[in-house]
């Protein structure tokens, strides 16, 4: 599928539920972006709280809520490993330039993902500022380091986590869309 795009985003996240900020990011990525691509994946260093099966639903779910055709939920490109999602994405949709998405939450963990140097050549990173996860230094030289390319995101995304979500039973934080599914299936109790 070739596609007249110059600025692609693609969002992988555990997203265990996704919470108001995934739905926040996707928001103001689409606003950067000409496209913006997601999908839920097995992070191989966390420990999930429900199947990828439901939390591919509720991300989908989510992303069909925003009923924009620039914003995409694609569960055929989720690996636990970036560097296949990333390969898979450009291989389907005929891309070039990507720019892989990260909280930075994940950018002192980044450094040990499997391919790291091969991801870097691949894509550019764009990290999302999280409270209480600020962007060190040391991390972004080490980037630079291994040859990547970066840029750091000027939103502010609202103090949120799926963990928190987990924990809290009345479903603040979460995206109202999501709520039926959750109590339907008894997710997250």
């Amino acid at each position: 599928m070739k596609r007249n795009i110059q600025k692609v985003a693609l969002f992988g996240t555990s997203a265990d539920p996704p919470s108001n900020g995934h739905k926040e990011i996707i928001k103001e990525l689409s606003k950067i972006y000409n496209l913006v691509i997601s999908y839920a994946s097995d992070n191989p260093s966390k420990k999930h709280s429900e199947n990828l099966y439901f939390r591919s639903l509720l991300l989908k779910t989510l992303i069909n809520d925003f009923n924009n055709p620039n914003i995409l939920f694609d569960q055929d490109l989720s690996s636990p490993w970036a560097i296949s999602s990333i390969r898979k994405c450009k291989k389907k949709y005929n891309f070039i330039d990507i720019d892989f998405i990260i909280g930075s939450d994940l950018l002192e963990e980044i450094i040990g993902w499997k391919n790291i140097n091969e991801l870097l050549k691949e894509v550019n990173l764009y990290i999302i500022p999280r409270i209480d996860y600020p962007i060190k230094e040391k991390s972004l030289k080490t980037i630079k380091e291994l040859n990547g390319n970066f840029s750091i995101s000027l939103f502010k995304i609202p103090k949120s986590s799926s963990s928190n979500i987990r924990e809290n039973i009345n479903y603040s934080g979460l995206p109202k869309c999501l709520i039926p599914i959750i109590k339907k299936n008894n997710l997250y109790s």
